[in-house]
């Protein structure tokens, strides 16, 4: 179905809307019960931590609405602090969409409405006047628009070929002559301190020398061993469905990432806390070591459930949801982690079988320091998330008809600033409804982070 492109900001909440605070529990019930409340505990710091954490909640409301029939490969949630940088195969910092646990075909403005809303809601936090945030929010819509009505110029193989997951000393270039100085220092030691997360920075942070061997830190509830949760008593047993878990892994790899990580031999694995609206699912670090102790590979391991568009949109393809996440981010972006792959474990910890997809830890990434950000830098940042998500959504999705339909007027631009303000304050009344909820103890809250 398609509508009239200013419909898109005429959003309201649905008579029907359910307590928020329900849906995030239903979310909650197949989690680990005792680190619930360090995700409520992280939602709670600022309405925007709560928006990065209720991206079910977001879901709910987009199905109520009239959409369009243009699809493409859907991050799902796609908030501002979800873009960022990672190292691509040749080591090289690019930047783009690197979060994908809800990916899940579906309606193209789905995204776009939850990046610029996303915007809105920081731009709320960081105390910018209503001008400036409408400036912003207008910056991220029309960089999406015009970006997508040019990707719709290309030849399809020039399109698969947009090396949009950009090349950050070409960002560094750009911004320089476009935000302060004082801005453009801290995006520089934002890249910096992204270029130092790699397996390297982890071992020295995670691990310590126990008996002679590296062993992953235990500082629980955020990091604890194995050791500690896994059902076998026995180190051999344990060994052994450790062992099993690899060599599914092994197998969706291509062959020769299969003979790289042959390489490495595993050494020891814990669980690790992770994110926001991730809290709660279980996330595995792996470390492994190849010729000695100075060369260390760290894996994560993290669990992939349904997508919390599902509900709305109908089930993935894809018998594992690890698989889903791995082909949903193989599609959107440009470059790959080359040790992407998933599993599903059975009988390991708690006797489920579980899905989960496997990437290294850290790599590289990192995201935009959103907190010190001016209006102006904050704009040019919603450019680059504008035109990331564009070029995601051309390689999966029908760029000629959604640019036709995006047009070449602002029409879309200044529906999707107001559905973002609207939205913005219906964040803001669900993030209270969770206040009241902890002060009542209708939720259990940890503060630690």
């Amino acid at each position: 179905m398609a509508f009239p492109r200013s419909r898109h900001g005429g959003w309201q909440p649905h008579p029907s809307r359910p307590d928020a605070i329900e849906l995030l529990q239903e979310q909650a019930s197949t989690r680990l019960p005792e680190l619930i409340p360090i995700r409520y505990g992280r939602m709670l710091v600022s309405p925007f931590t709560f928006f990065r954490g209720a991206a079910c909640v977001m879901a709910w409301d987009l199905a109520q609405e009239p959409r369009t029939a243009l699809e493409a490969q859907l991050c799902g949630d796609a908030h501002l602090a979800n873009f960022g940088t990672f190292a691509g195969p040749d080591r090289r910092l690019v930047f783009g969409i690197n979060d994908f646990d809800e990916t899940l075909p579906g309606p193209f403005e789905w995204d776009v409405k939850r990046l610029v809303a996303s915007f809105e809601v920081a731009g709320r936090d960081r105390g910018f006047d209503g001008v400036a945030r409408r400036s912003v929010d207008l910056a991220v819509a029309r960089s999406y628009r015009e970006a997508m009505r040019s990707f719709a110029e290309l030849r399809t193989l020039e399109l698969w070929y947009v090396h949009l997951d950009r090349d950050l000393e070409e960002i560094v270039r750009e911004w320089a002559s476009r935000v302060s100085r004082k801005q453009l220092r801290y995006f520089e030691r934002n890249i910096a301190k992204a270029r130092a997360k790699d397996s390297l920075r982890a071992f020295a942070k995670l691990t310590r020398v126990v008996d002679g061997h590296p062993r992953i830190v235990y500082d629980p509830p955020l990091i604890v061993p194995i050791e500690a949760l896994a059902r076998a008593d026995d180190p051999q047993t344990l060994a052994a469905a450790v062992e099993a878990v690899m060599h599914y892994y092994r197998r969706t790899l291509p062959r020769d990432r299969r003979g790289l990580l042959e390489r490495y031999r595993y050494i020891h694995a814990a669980r690790k806390v992770v994110g926001v609206g991730s809290v709660g699912t279980r996330a595995w670090i792996m470390l492994m070591l190849g010729r000695d102790d100075r060369d260390p590979l760290f894996l994560q391991m993290k669990e992939a459930e349904a997508s919390v568009l599902e509900p709305h949109l109908g089930r993935s393809e894809f018998e594992n949801h690890g698989h889903r996440v791995v082909e949903g981010q193989r599609l959107m972006q440009a470059a790959s982690d080359i040790m992407l792959g998933w599993i599903r474990t059975t009988e390991w910890i708690d006797g489920v079988n579980r899905d989960f997809y496997v990437r290294q830890l850290w790599d590289g990434k990192g995201s935009a320091p959103v907190d010190v950000l001016d209006p102006a830098a904050l704009g040019r940042y919603g450019e680059l998330c504008g035109w990331a998500l564009a070029r995601s959504h051309a390689r999966s999705g029908d760029a000629v008809a959604i640019g036709s339909y995006l047009g070449a007027g602002n029409t879309f631009d200044r529906a999707m600033c107001v559905f973002a303000d609207r939205y913005a304050d219906q964040n803001e009344r669900d993030y209270e409804a969770l206040r009241h909820a902890a002060a009542i103890g209708r939720i259990t809250v940890w503060t630690g982070l």
